[in-house]
């Protein structure tokens, strides 16, 4: 690589992620090739120049998100003499129908703000390990885009929100650690998991996930200050493991569980 390029990737454990790439290069040029993946690509500086099925495009910084099928012949390329910052989710091939590929050929750049936001949202719920937000933002982001894709439809509205918001609240609150995931919960309940988040949100101002962390760690401290260790109280609450349960336990109280279990001291 040459000087100032540099390139960050991993597999993240969220259902239908299959990679995550952090990427800066001042003249790298990709020769034409194919993924077996969707390709959702946040351009954040710079401009990367492109062919898609032998038509040339532009994938431009700050503006929207770019989506590349899987299985069609594409390449890439700086345009600028500072060459491009980039990060990508590659998605699943099953995460979009196939009959989707056509739409996202014709139309790769999607100018969408708030896609955008959501889509750097859920990069960087990716690059912090926290799952459950990861899936709830996957699925807004998988139901904008196939919103776009088929062509901005009217959507029927499933389940009345308040009544899917508060069956979910009560399946959270009666068991926080055994919440298996947001999408589990969704199907549980019979709707999609972007209809559940976004219910969710609206009734009680927080996104699902961040409603389950919060029960979750109401009951760790319960368990710490009867004296159970943090190893087996982060098991016990539905944490990974310590270090899981000591990075969100310090975003909230700015504490570590240990400090926390013995009075600040």
């Amino acid at each position: 690589m040459g000087a100032g390029d540099r390139v960050r990737a991993w597999r993240p454990s969220v259902a239908g992620v299959a990679e995550v790439l952090h990427a800066q290069w001042r003249d790298h040029a990709y020769p034409a090739h194919t993924h077996d993946t969707w390709t959702l690509l946040l351009v954040d500086d710079g401009l990367i120049g492109y062919d898609l099925d032998r038509r040339g495009h532009a994938a431009v910084p700050r503006a929207g998100v770019t989506l590349l099928p899987p299985h069609v012949v594409h390449d890439g390329r700086p345009t600028t003499s500072r060459g491009f910052r980039k990060r990508v989710v590659y998605l699943d091939g099953d995460v979009f129908a196939e009959s989707l590929i056509g739409s996202a050929v014709d139309g790769p750049l999607i100018l969408d703000d708030h896609l955008r936001a959501e889509s750097s949202w859920l990069d960087r719920a990716l690059v912090r390990g926290d799952d459950l937000e990861a899936e709830s933002r996957l699925a807004l982001v998988v139901e904008r885009l196939v919103w776009h894709l088929t062509g901005r439809p009217e959507t029927a509205i499933v389940g009345a929100p308040a009544v899917v918001a508060r069956r979910a609240r009560e399946v959270l609150d009666d068991d926080p650690a055994a919440v298996s995931g947001i999408a589990a919960m969704a199907q549980t309940l019979g709707v999609s998991t972007a209809h559940l988040v976004r219910s969710f949100t609206r009734s009680y101002g927080i996104p699902p996930h961040q409603y389950l962390l919060g029960r979750r760690l109401d009951t760790a401290r319960r368990r710490l200050l009867a004296g159970e260790a943090p190893v087996d109280v982060a098991v016990a609450t539905g944490f990974h493991d310590q270090a899981h349960l000591t990075r969100h336990f310090k975003r909230l109280l700015a504490v570590t569980p240990g400090r926390y279990q013995r009075g600040m001291s």
